[in-house]
């Protein structure tokens, strides 16, 4: 999380006042949340859910570039509540997130503090020069296997030509794994020291494709003959990589987390936990309806769930001869291998993607995470380097702001290096001090059987490289240093290793996790934090008036403004 203001926002708003003139805004979405709890069953088993007006999954967010986002959250849950957005912006409002250029809505535990029981907040956050597909969801504890999780479309401004046709239409496909316990359950169960164990099912759309009499549900979507849409395909679950395809129908790639891509037509994609994907899909098959499914890879077991997209008009059901996913997760790298950036697409401002030439800046500084499991206490838990995260009753943010960090958490108690034994743990807030303005590399090392994946707040990196093994510096001649598709989560397969390059240009704290959930609820993260040493306006705004204060800070005078 930071408090920033782009530089091209100052620029702005200086020129609106030497002409005397008033600054235009961009148009504004408004949305009311009542988030309470409810019945649902899903996978067959009633279990309690947190649902957005009464709606599983939430509903989805559909803007555009620049636009301003009003969403007032009435939280009638009996426990606190977050919301994280992954949306890429340049400014954030009267939220308990306020960012810089290319930052995404950090609101977890480290950074914000959240909406109590019976009260209220609005979030108000600009998708500044962002296009693409993303998802909001609950962050704390885990609430996120409860539901309350929803799409975030952010389309091109019409002046920026987008490179392919306008779909007949745009639909968002949010597959997961589900647990049907609830999420409170789940909690006790880590609490105690136990593994949650495998998903109950897959989930399209909050559906498994079955009703309890084992019939079809009702189709998700429906598509006109000779007609291409546009699906926005995100993996909200908890644990399992997902292989996603349509039966009889092949996707054309565009997009993924907020790029473009190279064009390439595939029958079947992996989907990783927290990454959404952009497919055009054209109605060129016989008229009827077909199964798209979405089932778990890399597991000893077989979880998959089934939808129906039915052609305008047909009574024709679908062939029961679904195509299976694939196997091994080589085929899986060598899909990866295949995605490259569009370097002649504009994204959300004319210029094209490929005018940053990642490959050619210098790295500054490398920096070698290893995962790890072991007990503490006679408990699991998951860790970085061996240490394992602790959310702290004062946000680390509002820690380091209100200048009392050293009372709340350490800097820098891991080392760019792994320690030799990552057998022993240890249990504390993980802070990792970055220098504004730095070309950095970042490679996740995953000596265990489970593919894993991560998320960074705050930033799109671009993924480099992956192979199997340890990471050496002589693994960056495999390094793609030319188009690499810049976006925000990336894989680690078992056994393997993947390294990215970004530029800490970003002031403020921003979360680095595991997104398969039982391990960041476990310790599996950290947080990077990256101030401007000038305390300048350009770099880092102030804190709003409205923000919420909780722990340490409480009734601490304001640090003198930034200028």
């Amino acid at each position: 999380m930071a408090y920033s203001m782009s530089p091209t926002t100052l620029l702005m708003m200086l020129l609106s006042l030497l002409l005397g003139g008033v600054l235009p805004e961009d148009p504004y979405l408004y949305f009311t949340w009542n988030v309470s709890y409810g019945t649902i069953a899903p996978l067959g088993v009633p279990q309690q859910a947190i649902l957005i007006n009464g709606e599983f999954p939430g509903p989805n967010i559909n803007s555009t570039t620049n636009n301003n986002v009003i969403v007032s959250v009435f939280n009638n849950l009996d426990e606190p509540l977050l919301f994280t957005w992954s949306i890429s912006t340049s400014l954030f409002f009267f939220l308990f997130c306020f960012s810089g250029d290319r930052a995404r809505c950090d609101g977890v535990a480290g950074t914000n503090c959240p909406i109590l029981p019976g009260k209220n907040f609005t979030y108000h956050f600009q998708v500044k020069d962002q296009i693409g597909s993303f998802v909001y969801f609950p962050s704390l504890g885990m609430q996120k296997a409860a539901g309350a999780f929803g799409g975030l479309r952010v389309n091109s401004r019409l002046l920026i030509p987008v490179p392919y046709d306008d779909p007949a239409d745009d639909y968002t496909l949010l597959i997961g794994d589900w647990y049907t316990k609830s999420h409170k359950i789940l909690e006790k169960t880590l609490d105690a020291g136990k593994p949650i164990g495998r998903p109950a099912g897959v989930l399209i759309n909050g559906h498994s494709g079955k009703d309890a009499s084992g019939n079809d549900d009702p189709p998700l979507f429906f598509m006109e003959a000779g007609k291409t849409y546009h699906y926005r395909i995100c993996n909200v679950g908890l644990k399992v990589t997902l292989n996603f395809r349509m039966q009889s129908h092949s996707m054309l790639l565009v997009e993924m987390d907020g790029s473009h891509t190279v064009q390439n037509r595939y029958d079947s994609l992996d989907v990783h936990i927290g990454q959404c994907l952009s497919v055009l899909i054209t109605a060129d098959q016989t008229p009827g309806d077909y199964y798209v499914a979405a089932s778990s890879r890399f597991t000893k077991y077989s979880i998959s769930a089934t939808g129906i997209i039915r052609y305008n008009g047909s009574n024709t059901p679908p062939s029961k001869d679904v195509p299976p996913a694939p196997e091994g997760w080589s085929w899986s790298f060598n899909q990866w291998r295949s995605f490259r950036w569009n370097l002649t697409a504009s994204a959300a401002r004319p210029n094209p993607q490929g005018s940053y030439h990642y490959g050619s800046i210098n790295i500054t500084r490398t920096i070698k995470l290893v995962s790890s499991t072991a007990k503490v206490d006679g408990k699991r838990r998951y860790a970085l380097n061996a240490v394992s995260h602790e959310d702290t009753a004062t946000p680390l943010k509002l820690a380091e702001y209100f200048g009392i960090a050293g009372k709340v958490f350490q800097y820098d108690i891991i080392g760019d290096e792994p320690p030799q034994d990552t057998s022993t743990i240890k249990i504390a807030p993980n802070v990792l001090n970055m220098t504004f303005r730095t070309f950095v590399e970042v490679v996740f090392e995953n000596p265990e059987r489970t593919t894993q994946a991560y998320h960074i707040d705050g930033y799109a990196f671009f993924p480099v490289g992956m192979g199997h093994g340890s990471w050496t510096p002589e693994s960056r001649s495999l390094y793609n240093n030319m188009d690499a598709v810049s976006r925000h989560t990336i894989q680690v397969y078992q056994r393997s290793w993947s390294a990215v390059l970004m530029t800490f240009d970003n002031a403020g704290m921003w979360n680095l996790r595991s997104e398969l959930w039982e391990r960041r609820y476990l310790g599996q993260q950290l947080y990077f934090t990256i101030q401007s040493p000038e305390r300048s306006l350009r770099d880092e705004s102030n804190i709003p008036d409205n923000a919420l204060l909780c722990g340490d800070v409480v009734g601490l005078p304001k640090p003198p403004p930034y200028v």
